[in-house]
């Protein structure tokens, strides 16, 4: 049971970092983190679009951020890395999060939906899906779903192979919550396969069947002993 409470314990921690950094962070583009516990210390690394932006000038903000955590949080002399995205379009975060700032800024839903779902596939994703869910145009509630391309929505390929994101876009009427699912080029899915050329067969010679077994083997040639004065010789 204490490594069940530990293991829940783990995850509310990274949940409630990640929400940090998503906060203190998002004008930089925040594009997720990963939090490794060793020895050492907790290394985190953390990815964005603007990786400037989160060091700071003289590494005055990266210091900041890195007090605040081990503070809030109670890390253990965490070391932070801070990594460039290499294709922000293709990460579901910092996608969602620019879908979430069209919408508040005035972008027709629709043409902020389909606008997003093109970047993403001319950045070479191999399928993506946008839904929006909240007031979209009016007082009541409704959902908007664009896709293109292949998704999964289930099984272990969702979670392995799917990069989900989400963001929270606030309008004069209410909230509208946006998912992002990407499926990245070069991902290994389940469902693909491979044709098999057909192999080449060297044809086979036929012999008769009146000829039998016996046909097939060759008798073997007479091999010449030398004599006893040869070898002398």
């Amino acid at each position: 049971m204490a490594d069940e409470h530990q293991f829940i314990e783990d995850g509310l921690q990274r949940s409630q970092i990640d929400e940090f950094f998503a906060s203190e962070l998002g004008r930089a583009g925040y594009g997720g983190m990963e939090v490794a516990k060793t020895p050492m210390g907790t290394q985190i690394v953390l990815k964005a679009e603007k990786p400037g932006m989160v060091i700071g000038k003289g590494g005055k903000n990266i210091r900041k951020v890195t007090r605040e955590l081990e503070e809030r949080f109670d890390l253990d002399d965490p070391q932070i890395d801070v990594q460039e995205v290499d294709e922000p379009d293709l990460n579901a975060r910092i996608v969602a999060d620019r879908l979430a700032n069209a919408l508040e800024r005035g972008w027709y839903f629709r043409k902020a939906g389909h606008t997003t779902i093109d970047r993403i596939m001319d950045a070479g994703a191999l399928g993506a899906e946008i839904k929006l869910n909240g007031k979209v145009t009016g007082a009541r509630s409704r959902d908007e779903k664009f896709n293109r391309g292949y998704i999964k929505h289930n099984g272990e390929p969702a979670d392995s192979v799917v990069d989900t994101g989400q963001g929270v876009a606030v309008m004069k009427l209410g909230t509208i919550g946006v998912t992002v699912k990407i499926i990245p080029p070069g991902a290994e899915l389940p469902d693909d396969f491979a044709v098999v050329e057909d192999a080449e067969v060297e044809a086979v010679e036929q012999v008769d069947a009146d000829e039998g077994v016996e046909g097939l083997l060759e008798e073997p040639e007479d091999e010449k002993v030398p004599d006893a004065g040869e070898d002398a010789d």
